[in-house]
């Protein structure tokens, strides 16, 4: 089960990580409701995984983001999993505060739960049930690296944005702080280049997306010969791709591909969509 959800995890950040939020509703304690709905399909090389959606709701700087996702292999028959996850907190000019975070897993004859409190930028409780039986090689997570680190959705509201609607490449110089509740890690981004996308029906994507090259950096809470750590740490061939929301100054991601042993694994959005008033204007 790890094998498979390390890399659902990592995929998840590094969806969230880029989703921005525009300078208004970052700033607003008091506008509307607004809902940010987007849909992924996950791939496995040329085989469909399944899907995830995640609604963002936004109310001045509060936000809430819920996610659900149905994975699985030939109908259910070999692998069928059912995911759910949560995050809230609170958007301030110097970035996201979360207070809560929630993951919970059932499939394969296996179920989990994991919860996460924060207070002013520290992780004050942290719950996982099942509890796992630590391996005594892995490296200890201190406290001292669990300051300003980021729930995987709450690492959607770094603020990574740009007026420039034709493919900003500065919006793939970030580092991203990472704790999922097992591992600590750093996702390093840096630009590659930006290539033209076709608008699509389902989408509201066109012009340019910005591919950013990701590094997974782990730092602490795993065990130095887990293989899942080395696919991911000693790769250079992890990528997002990020485009421009038409009338904000968000950028979002199109696509994202990660090395596995098993094969490629990729995942590209195929609906996004923005309800209510989201006050969608570049910033000045």
């Amino acid at each position: 089960m790890r094998s498979f959800w390390c890399h659902a995890v990592l995929l998840a950040t590094l969806l969230h990580y880029s989703t921005s939020l525009p300078a208004a509703l970052a700033e607003d304690s008091t506008g509307p409701k607004t809902r940010v709905v987007v849909g992924y399909r996950i791939d496995l090389d040329s085989f469909n995984l399944g899907s995830f959606w995640f609604t963002t709701t936004l109310s001045g700087s509060d936000y809430r983001v819920q996610g659900a996702g149905h994975f699985s292999i030939l109908g259910g028959l070999l692998y069928d999993l059912r995911t759910t996850t949560a995050s809230s907190g609170k958007v301030t000019s110097a970035g996201p505060e979360p207070t809560t975070y929630m993951l919970s897993y059932t499939g394969g004859g296996d179920s989990g739960q994991l919860r996460m409190t924060f207070d002013t930028g520290a992780i004050t409780a942290l719950s996982i049930i099942p509890r796992r039986v630590r391996d005594p090689r892995e490296i200890p997570v201190r406290k001292d690296q669990l300051v300003g680190a980021l729930d995987p959705i709450a690492a959607a509201f770094f603020l990574a944005r740009s007026n420039d609607p034709n493919g900003d490449l500065k919006v793939c110089d970030q580092t991203v702080p990472v704790f999922d509740g097992e591992w600590r890690y750093d996702l390093e981004l840096a630009p590659k280049r930006k290539v033209p996308v076709r608008k699509q029906a389902s989408t509201a994507y066109a012009r340019y997306a910005v591919i950013c090259r990701v590094r997974f950096k782990p730092i602490s809470g795993y065990a130095p010969d887990d293989p899942n750590i080395k696919v991911m740490a000693f790769t250079d061939d992890i990528e997002v791709w990020l485009v421009p929301l038409s009338g904000t100054d968000m950028y979002v991601p199109y696509h994202l591909q990660l090395p596995t042993d098993s094969g490629l694994l990729s995942v590209t959005s195929t609906t996004l969509r923005i309800e209510g008033n989201p006050q969608a204007k570049p910033s000045p």
